[in-house]
């Protein structure tokens, strides 16, 4: 069939369009999700931006958080077969021509799914004419997609544009234009990536480092130093010389001084030709002068430091001492300074001498005849590299370094001992911003003549009001380069192009998705003082075989064919990985494959940090708060971020409600708080709560907590923060779950519960369904009424968000954290294995902890063919509800085990053996050991073993003090002994009573109780003697194996019923033939507990019948001739049986018709 079906949901792959979000293309998605007929699920390829832009208006389309890697389009993949529709972003760079990137995997895919086979559209984005290949809109590719026509003209015009690529990739490649060669300025570890990424290119054909070090010279493929009279140079006429001699077609410049020294001005004069990827001179002067750097921001209105810039020493000295005492300040050269003329002084008396150093000691040469003295901010510091073009800023992701020598960022600084990106403290909302001060700086550099083109690295202090620039560099940062170049999936040369071209707005710079990296310096022991040159170096090539590491040299060379140190800092291993610590993980198995060893002593001298990234991998969970209401449950938690007790951070407060007091909760925590209210007016739950979510990401919220928030969440919403959304409930869950405010805690006290208490638990679709994370408990008084419990209840309920909260911020989560106690349950086997040895029997021998347990037929009396095991299984139910409340537990242990053995009997089997299943929210061992004693002596009392059982303790699914019970009995008989058999006419009916109500109407009970005003306590009013209720209706299940169990031996019933739920009325005629129907004509009276039970509910005889067993447990089935018998044998089984009536002729219904009252 053409048409196809909608019943499930239209599955839309959005593939390569990277940091793009084109509106045209947001519309049609939010149009195909919208559609009822399609209504799409969104699955977006290496297209980052789609999600996040789609949950904003106007679009409000929340999907379920995904961003598959690129590598999942593979042809062995079989997710592309899936693929209903196809949005496919054409390349606009080379990378289409590189194996696994998004260009290069999603046109392969697109071109799979336009076979006139496949029942997939494709759609084709063309990014530089913003428009999809052939006339499509929005509102009819729904319509056209249900059939092989409506998909055939969009096929065709998505083949045309791949082909269209294809031909334009050759003619790049076949033109007869020459690879490119590309001359990297520069010898550190920055030029060495630079090198690498460069020569990845298709349109390069070599990369010439000029001086480069001992790891561009081995290198290979594309990549060598500068040879000959060149080498070891990178002055300004030395890099005019070789591109001259190799007709380069680039020159790359890494490090700042060739740039403040006008290199590429030089270039530009020589050699208008060849593009120069840096700033003038004059543009450098972002770099070259701090004091020209803070005018300029101040001018731009880029947030920085407040500062003042002096050239005399005097002023300097009398500015620091005019400062109000315990004001910290930031001493710097304005001048370049290779790093180090950055000064961080504690004192006044620090800050002065720090001045003189600078100004007086021309501690840092020239760079200190102006100083720069600026506030001292606080908060993480990030490295934010932005590609210019003179025109536009595209911002790479932030990095962060680690510039401090030794472990815990102590020791001397240095250039950098490690670095990872992307960095955690950089949220999208500030990498918005980031952009924008960079794309300011970039305009104001246009308007003032003095263009920038290169790197724009910009030093951002993320403080409590929000980034700050530090300062900028105008080139890659050094080891930051080594982790975001590995990161970037778009051809390196082609953005360079764009941006020596003046085109960068045209190129999609993308970054690959869901992978991070990170990186370890290795240096010469003593680094940054007196260190050892010439040091060989080992591992490097067992390092660089560990997948995802990547070894980049910075001070080696090469001597004699070996590579040896020649600076402080030799190497960077860095690793690429799915995430941050899998990327350290990574990095430093690169690092322990390498060792630097002196020649002269054969000593080890490499030292690394350790903790690379340790403030990542500890940051901060970061919280998206939602309320409606005052929030008073926030307080506590805020006390206990601010006090330290959580490693937490609230980012965004979200309210329906514009002046919910919650709202100025936020506000007081400070501008980088997103503190929001957001209108519902006019807007579907699922576009709210996408619009709320939208909010909620861009401020960088990991996890979303619910406080006092008087809305019900959308389906979507649950699925996008599945297991990162959390809320509190006023009652111990799953205990009056769905109920709200005073309700909660009146239906607590009506149902005379000793405690009640609260629950942060998982928000799912089920309303008060999700896994309990934490639950809090109050007693419940006498006297309390809904309203004084619920006061009680909510001094609880901050205590339990701390705690709930504090679960995830652990790097780790063991079983206990997710509430399973291991060491209890051991204990508990410890606490019950005496008593299941009590329940050996021939067959078997009880012990526990095994896998299995094993049963030996033979040795119980069952050998031979004609043997036949029965199985039964069963449970308690609410009985175990008055168990709980009253905390009864040894009675319910016997009444499982009778509830399946008695079962048994009725078969004919002997029960042989036992396993039992307690499961519970929170196991208490007593409780638990008093339970399963009690499944041991409903064993002994039916002969048979307790072979094993399963303890399964299971927070998410009980509420603490709540638990229940499953039995599993199982037992033998021979073929010619199995029951029911010989049922007829005539036969006779012989009652055995029961020892209470059993197990069976509980819930009938409970009510009735709540009717009367009964509490467990309280005495039983059909009692004897003070029991209470409790004691009364915990009255085991009567065990009638041993009783009944000769009877079946000497062959003397025919069949009987076990009178559980259904009462007699729905038991026996289990038992029966369609022959026969049963005539009761005789029923003992009611005993006290039934009797009141009838009184209470004011059923008729026929409903008791159906609901209760009445006091009768057990009815059997003999001959007329061995009825005598049959009661003589019960009798010396300790059953006084008694005559209730017979078989006779039946109707075919198996009817039981009761001729007589209960009395």
């Amino acid at each position: 069939l053409d048409l196809l079906s909608f019943s499930m949901s239209c599955l839309v792959s959005v593939i390569g369009f990277g940091a793009r979000a084109p509106p045209k293309v947001l519309e049609l998605l939010s149009s195909l999700c919208k559609d009822e007929s399609t209504k799409a699920e969104i699955k977006p390829y290496g297209s980052q931006a789609i999600q996040a832009s789609l949950s904003s208006p106007p679009y409000r389309v929340l999907q379920p958080h995904s961003n598959a890697a690129v590598s999942s389009l593979d042809d062995s993949s079989q997710e592309t077969k899936s693929f209903d529709i196809v949005v496919f972003c054409l390349p606009t760079t080379a990378d289409y021509l590189k194996p696994w990137t998004s260009g290069f995997l999603g046109s392969r895919a697109a071109r799979r799914m336009c076979a006139p086979s496949s029942a997939s559209l494709v759609l084709c984005y063309d990014p530089k004419a913003d428009a999809f290949a052939g006339d499509v809109a929005a509102s009819g590719v729904a319509e056209s997609f249900r059939s092989a026509a409506g998909r055939r003209p969009y096929n065709g015009a998505a083949l045309l544009s791949l082909s269209s690529l294809d031909v334009a990739a050759a003619s790049q490649l076949s033109s007869g234009a020459k690879p490119a060669t590309v001359i990297v300025v520069g010898g550190g570890g920055r030029e060495h990536a630079l090198c690498v990424a460069l020569a990845a290119s298709p349109l390069v054909g070599r990369v010439i480092a000029a001086p480069g070090n001992g790891g561009t010279a081995v290198e290979g493929g594309k990549v060598s130093n500068a040879g000959g009279e060149h080498a070891g140079r990178q002055d300004n006429a030395a890099v005019l010389e070789l591109v001259e001699l190799h007709g380069a077609d680039m020159v790359v410049v890494g490090p700042e001084q060739p740039l403040v020294d006008g290199l590429v001005d030089e270039l530009r004069e020589a050699k208008p030709q060849v593009r120069a990827f840096g700033p003038t001179k004059a543009a450098a002067t972002l770099e070259a002068s701090k004091a020209f750097t803070k005018d300029f921001l101040k001018h731009c209105g880029i947030r920085t430091a407040a500062y003042e810039n002096f050239t005399a020493v005097d002023e300097a000295l009398e500015y620091v001492r005019s400062l109000p005492e315990g004001r910290r300040v930031v001493v710097k050269a304005s001048g370049l300074a290779a790093g180090k003329g950055v000064l961080l002084p504690e004192t006044r008396e620090e800050a002065e001498a720090a001045v003189k150093e600078i100004m007086s000691d021309k501690t840092f040469g020239s760079a200190g005849d102006t100083c720069v003295i600026e506030q001292f901010m606080t908060g993480p510091e990030a490295s934010c590299l932005c590609f210019c073009d003179g025109k536009t800023a595209k911002l790479m992701p932030a990095a962060q370094d680690h510039k401090r020598a030794l472990d815990g960022d102590r020791g001397l600084n240095t250039g950098g001992m490690g670095a990872y990106a992307p960095a955690p403290c950089v949220t999208p909302d500030m990498q918005a911003e980031i952009e924008e001060m960079c794309q300011k700086t970039v305009t104001e550099m246009a308007r003032r003549g003095t263009p920038y083109v290169g790197v724009l690295y910009a030093g951002i202090m993320c403080t409590p009001d929000g980034p700050s620039m530090l300062e900028y560099n105008c080139r890659f940062g050094d080891p930051e380069t080594q982790v975001v170049l590995p990161l970037l999936e778009t051809d390196l040369y082609e953005v360079f192009v764009a941006c020596c071209d003046q085109t960068l707005s045209d190129v999609d710079v993308r970054f690959k998705d869901g992978v991070a990296a990170a990186t370890v310096v290795c240096a010469a022991q003593g680094y940054p003082e007196k260190y050892p040159k010439g040091m060989s170096i080992t591992g490097i090539p067992a390092a660089n075989s560990v997948s995802g590491v990547k070894v980049y040299h910075a001070g080696t060379k090469l001597s004699n064919e070996e590579t040896v140190t020649s600076g402080g800092r030799v190497l960077a291993v860095t690793g690429l990985a799915s995430g941050l610590k899998a990327a350290v993980k990574t990095a430093y198995s690169g690092v322990s494959k390498i060792d630097f060893v002196d020649k002269a002593t054969q000593a080890s001298k490499l030292h690394h940090r350790t903790d690379i990234a340790h403030r990542a991998i500890g940051k901060k969970l970061r919280l998206g708060v939602m309320g409606s209401t005052r929030g008073t449950a926030l307080a506590p938690v805020l006390e206990a971020i601010a006090s330290g007790e959580l490693n937490a951070e609230v980012v965004a407060v979200v309210s329906n409600r514009s002046a919910a007091p919650i709202l100025e909760k936020g506000r007081a925590l400070g501008p980088t708080v997103v503190s929001k209210f957001v209108s519902s007016k006019g807007l579907s739950r699922a576009e709210y709560d996408a619009e709320c979510t939208s909010v909620l990401v861009a401020a960088g919220a990991e996890m979303v907590i619910l406080v006092g928030y008087m809305r019900i969440l959308s389906a979507e919403f649950c699925r996008f923060w599945e297991n990162k959304c959390i809320n509190v409930h006023p009652s111990l869950l799953p205990k009056h779950g769905g109920l709200m405010d005073l309700e909660v805690h009146q239906a607590v006290i009506d149902a005379k519960e000793a405690e009640s208490g609260c629950t942060i638990h998982m928000v799912t679709e089920e309303v008060d369904g999700g896994a309990v994370v934490v639950q809090k408990k109050v007693e419940v008084s006498p006297d309390d009424t809904a309203e004084t419990l619920k006061a009680k209840v909510q001094k609880q309920e901050g205590l339990a968000y701390i705690e709930a909260i504090a679960k995830f911020t652990k790097s780790s989560i063991s079983y206990a954290d997710a509430g399973v106690d291991i060491v209890a349950g051991a204990n508990l086997v410890e606490m019950i294995k005496p008593a299941c040895k009590r329940t050996r029997r021939p067959g078997c021998d009880a012990d526990l902890g095994g896998f299995g347990s094993l049963f030996d037929l033979s040795a119980a009396g069952y050998a031979g063919d004609d043997v036949v095991i029965v199985g039964a299984t069963d449970g308690v139910g609410t009985k175990l509800r008055i168990a709980q409340g009253a905390k009864i537990h040894s009675g319910v242990g016997i009444d499982l085990v009778a509830m399946c053995v008695n079962d048994l009997i009725v078969t004919g089997a002997e029960p042989l053996f036992f396993l039992d299943y307690y499961a519970t929210g929170k196991l208490d061992v007593e409780e638990a050991a008093e339970v399963v004693k009690g499944i041991a002596e409903g064993c002994a009392q039916a002969n048979c073993g307790l072979v094993g059982g399963e303890t399964a303790e299971m927070p998410s699914m009980y509420a603490p003090g709540d638990y229940d019970l499953g039995g599993f009995a199982v037992g033998a008989v021979r073929k010619p002994n199995i029951l029911p058999a010989n049922v007829k006419a005539g036969d006779v009916l012989i009652g055995v009573s029961s020892s209470g109500i059993h197990s069976n109407g509980f819930s009938l009970v409970r009510k009735l109780l709540a009717k009367e005003g009964l509490d467990w306590n309280d005495v039983a009013p059909w009692g004897e003697g003070g029991e209470t209720v409790a004691e009364n209706l915990l009255t085991p299940t009567k065990i009638y194996v041993r009783a009944l169990m000769p009877l079946v031996k000497k062959g003397l019933l025919n069949g009987s019923a076990h009178i559980t739920g259904g009462g007699l009325l729905e038991n026996l005629n289990r038992s029966l033939t369609d022959e026969t129907d049963a005539e009761v004509s005789f029923h003992p009276p009611l005993t006290p507990v039934f009797k009141w039970m009838q009184q209470a509910s004011g059923l008729p005889d026929e409903e008791m019948l159906k609901t209760f067993n009445c006091g009768v447990g057990f009815v059997l089935i003999v001959d007329a001739d061995k009825a005598q018998e049959a009661l003589e044998v019960l009798k010396e089984g300790g059953e006084a049986g008694f005559l209730m009536g017979q078989l006779v002729k039946g109707t075919g219904d198996k009817r039981v018709v009761v001729k007589c009252t209960l009395g």
